[in-house]
């Protein structure tokens, strides 16, 4: 097993497949013009697969692969027909605007949950959010993976005064369709302008969510990073992400690869592990992986305080939320 020295145990790895992506969220690119990761600094589909495995030999047990967008990668289907072969539950984050391309592929690989990032339920807000027209495609793909059985989280990206006034349509969307939407409260990255005025709390959430709905605390499972909810006689449910206001790094198994083959053992610690130059000149990963959770910190990446609210957004050392992958 994989343990760091608070005596967690690590056995679910995150990997990017790529920093590409189609839409550009500005929460999580930095910039229209972005500077992608040249292909030939990308792990190749081979490596994925033996750093992978490396990992499950150490215990790991689920993967996730992430992006960018995971699905504008060409060879997306080969990596995940390979990965498929591994004994670990196989899950993937996405826009879903090229879901339609690739849902016999994920059926057929065993993927049976998927992680949809949609931060409105609005077509014109989309648009501004995103800065493409893809809400329609998007929503589209939604409802098909729901109709194929796909267990469907939505990630929701709350901020003040863009999309708060749309908790209740989300809430409201759980109703009658057996979506899972997790709120998730705006974490600070390299270029994404986080102050701390912009961050809708938890506690605030649920105020607002109580104006309309009565809603019942549903179980809490190992390592959940999200605390959930259901409004009684509704399909789906929701659940709030409270990184910045009530963190929960005590039950932390996550470790992250981005798609340049560095491992970070948090999504916001300053050091990396080049595991990619590693395999490619023969060496030991295992001590590289080990050594690397070892550094971890006790919480966010040693990098902030107890009180969010005194945080300097500016001084965050770490990569754009599309360089790490989510």
């Amino acid at each position: 097993m994989i343990k760091d020295t608070y005596h967690r145990t690590h056995d679910y790895l995150r990997i990017s497949l790529t920093d590409v992506c189609n839409l550009r969220c500005f929460y999580c690119m930095p910039e229209e013009d972005y500077d992608f990761t040249p292909e030939s600094r990308l792990m190749q589909v081979d490596e994925i697969t033996r750093i992978a495995r490396t990992f499950v030999d150490m215990g790991v047990t689920k993967i996730r692969l992430t992006g960018g967008e995971p699905l504008a990668r060409k060879d997306a289907a080969e990596i995940l027909k390979q990965l498929s072969d591994l004994p670990v539950t196989l899950t993937m984050t996405t826009n879903a605007t090229l879901l339609h391309r690739y849902m016999d592929i994920l059926e057929g690989c065993g993927v049976r949950s998927l992680n949809i990032s949609l931060d409105t339920l609005k077509p014109e807000k989309f648009l501004w959010i995103t800065r493409r027209k893809q809400f329609r495609l998007a929503m589209d793909n939604i409802h098909e993976a729901v109709r194929r059985g796909f267990h469907v989280k939505i990630n929701a990206v709350i901020m003040k005064g863009l999309n708060d006034n749309e908790l209740l349509d989300f809430v409201s969307w759980t109703r009658d369709y057996p979506v899972h939407v997790r709120f998730i409260e705006f974490m600070p990255f390299n270029g994404n302008r986080w102050t701390s005025n912009q961050v809708f709390t938890w506690k605030e959430m649920l105020e607002v969510i109580a104006t309309e709905f009565p809603y019942e605390h549903l179980q809490k499972e190992p390592h959940d990073t999200a605390k959930k909810y259901r409004v009684p006689g509704h399909k789906g449910t929701f659940a709030v992400i409270s990184t910045m206001s009530a963190p929960f790094c005590s039950g932390c198994n996550r470790m992250r690869l981005t798609a340049d083959g560095k491992m970070k053992n948090c999504l916001f610690s300053r050091g990396e592990t080049d595991l990619l130059s590693a395999l490619r000149n023969g060496e030991d990963l295992e001590f590289l992986i080990r050594s690397n959770i070892l550094q971890k910190a006790r919480g966010l990446g040693g990098q902030m305080g107890e009180d969010f609210k005194k945080l300097d957004g500016e001084k965050i050392d770490n990569r754009s939320m599309i360089s790490i992958g989510g």
